[in-house]
């Protein structure tokens, strides 16, 4: 038998309503902050020993020291206004500030040229149009396209269902885009948005980051990322915000079944020492992966609820180097024409000591290189730098190691759309989230917040809030 749905009080607010959380993570965490803003006693669980879900720091003692090692380089865009508002939400809005303006440094190893993707202030799509008019990594013929190709897409909609059944890459060749035209721009955005090359991805979801992102405001692409680690923004301050709330936090401990209960639902959880709990609660979230959140829901409580599996996943590798010596002067650069994608800075958020400087090379899609030995990546990677790095040729590497995420994001292939779930289930109560849920977005920090959002603005709608306490939806 399902729950019914619980009783509010005249104000619209219930009666001492309580909701159990599953997953730590952005969603998770989100979802907690609005559930207990809104006056619900709230309990997250999470099983691993911190919050922040895939978005963590750990430390490594090594040759150069200790550092402190984010798993992978998580940036945002000015247009991620629901992360945005999270950051202010927990205190970190200054820990991870966004560029002024755009300005990706976009190195081609090949031709040993060094091109800028900026904007400026004009309108869009003017505010491209100086950078890519110079840009020289393309010909003119492949600019000229280019821009054909960005008048074409900026009338599509995102959330047309036959969009998301067809792969961008086949649309780029349909518009003329050259294999360079498509290396050297739509995937050098489209990759790290969307973790995956332009034939692999739904047209959907491409859209929805090229329009958002690039055709909506001339600063939505401003990039910003965090100068601490980011267990220092998503466990640490995460925690301290969630507590302030009167969120109680349960680490290491997992959910292992969900049940209806009378009225309401039940969370069995085990925590290590101290066993099985059972928490009672008049809503439950279940933000955590697409293939747990099956595992834990209840049958019947979702049409189609075996689609879930049906829901891919696509790796993230990650190399991490320390040079003896400076060889990067800027915060970070872009690469075409060599098997590096993205390389950042993370230098002074490491806490490096001794001098030198450490890299982050940020590699999606990476699907063949994912299981590679740290030797044969080593071997790969090290010499690439070199050609992209002159500085880098005769510089001694002080420590070099791999982090590997082999399900980081779910992979938006085509048709990934129609297996999106929504927030709200068949079931009274029981709603989810997840970065993988029907956010319109592809599988970002902001897709992981909104969808906390949108789990929590359902939940408190089903207990009777009225539309003016309900948690905000980003623009």
């Amino acid at each position: 038998m399902l729950p019914g749905r619980a009783t509010a009080r005249p104000s619209g607010r219930p009666e001492g309503a309580a909701a159990v959380v599953v997953g730590g993570g952005l969603a998770g965490t989100t979802a907690a902050l609005a559930l207990a803003d809104a006056g619900l006693r709230v309990t997250l669980v999470e099983g691993r020993p911190r919050l922040g879900g895939l978005v963590f720091s750990f430390r490594r003692d090594s040759a150069a020291g200790e550092l402190t090692v984010d798993n992978g380089q998580h940036v945002y865009l000015r247009c991620c206004t629901a992360y945005g508002t999270h950051l202010t939400r927990i205190g970190a809005a200054g820990l991870a500030p966004l560029q002024d303006r755009m300005d990706v440094p976009v190195l081609d190893a090949d031709r040993r040229r060094l091109g800028r993707l900026r904007r400026t202030a004009l309108p869009v799509p003017l505010h491209l149009a100086r950078s890519l008019a110079v840009y020289p990594h393309l010909s003119p013929a492949e600019r000229a396209g280019v821009v054909r190709a960005t008048l074409a897409l900026k009338n599509l909609d995102p959330a047309d269902p036959a969009l998301d059944g067809l792969d961008f890459g086949s649309w780029l060749r349909r518009y003329g885009q050259s294999p360079r035209a498509v290396e050297a721009l739509w995937d050098l955005v489209g990759i790290a948005t969307l973790n995956a090359t332009a034939g692999d991805a739904s047209l959907g979801l491409a859209a929805k980051v090229f329009k958002t992102g690039l055709l909506s405001a001339p600063g939505a692409a401003d990039i910003g990322w965090s100068r601490v680690p980011l267990g220092a923004v998503h466990d640490t301050l995460a925690g301290t915000a969630l507590r302030k709330a009167g969120v109680r936090i349960s680490l290491r401990t997992r959910a292992a079944a969900v049940s209806a209960a009378d009225g309401g639902w039940q969370v069995a959880v085990e925590n290590g020492p101290h066993g099985r709990e059972t928490l009672t609660a008049d809503t439950v979230v279940l933000a955590v992966p697409q293939r747990e959140a099956h595992a834990l829901l209840p049958d019947g409580v979702l049409s189609g609820k075996d689609r879930l599996l049906d829901i891919g996943t696509a790796p993230i590798l990650n190399l991490h180097v320390v040079y003896d010596r400076k060889v990067l002067r800027r915060p970070f650069f872009a690469a075409v024409g060599s098997p590096v994608q993205w390389v950042f800075d993370r230098t002074d958020a490491s806490g490096l000591t001794g001098g030198g400087q450490y890299l982050a090379v940020s590699q999606s899609a990476a699907q063949q290189e994912i299981d590679h030995p740290v030797a044969a990546l080593r071997a790969r990677y090290l010499p690439e730098l070199e050609r992209l790095l002159p500085a880098a040729r005769g510089a001694r590497i002080r420590d070099f190691f791999v982090t590997r995420e082999r399900t980081a994001t779910f992979a938006p292939t085509p048709g990934v759309g129609r297996l999106r779930p929504a927030a709200r289930t068949q079931a009274p109560g029981l709603f989810l989230a997840g970065a993988w849920t029907a956010t319109g977005w592809p599988a970002t920090m902001e897709s992981a917040v909104r969808s906390g959002t949108a789990a929590a603005r359902e939940a408190l709608t089903e207990l009777g809030f009225p539309q003016g306490q309900l948690p905000q939806e980003a623009a």
